[in-house]
């Protein structure tokens, strides 16, 4: 059975790239923002990893991270970050939000893929 990977972003190339490179592996399902991702969750679902994006319409990033560590059902799903911003601060900030890893946009769907793996296998350990 394959895993599954929740993506939450707003920008639909971004949601289709990740989908179209994902699901040669995963089971990937897509939403557009913190609140659907939420919603998701809340009906019951539980994916292995979360990939979200920081900059979004209604509910961004780091409230989605909070929202997601205060619940007991999902606190501990990994979650990778992603963000047009390159900063330490930034990166610095999303960590100790409670992310488990950031990536800067764009870049290498392969290397998401990895850290994704490396997510779900630490996550067994």
């Amino acid at each position: 059975m394959k895993n599954t990977i929740l993506v939450i972003d707003d920008e639909m190339s971004i949601r289709l790239l990740l989908d179209n490179y994902l699901s040669k592996k995963f089971t990937v399902v897509t939403r557009n923002d913190g609140f659907e991702g939420l919603k998701y969750l809340e009906e019951g679902n539980m994916p292995d990893v979360i990939v979200a994006d920081i900059q979004m319409p209604n509910m961004d990033g780091y409230e989605f991270i909070d929202e997601v560590r205060a619940s007991g059902f999902f606190k501990h799903i990994p979650m990778i970050m992603l963000s047009g911003i390159e900063s330490s601060k930034e990166r610095v900030k999303c960590l100790r939000s409670g992310a488990d890893d950031y990536l800067v946009k764009p870049f290498n769907p392969e290397e998401l893929a990895i850290r994704i793996e490396n997510l779900i296998i630490r996550r067994r350990l």
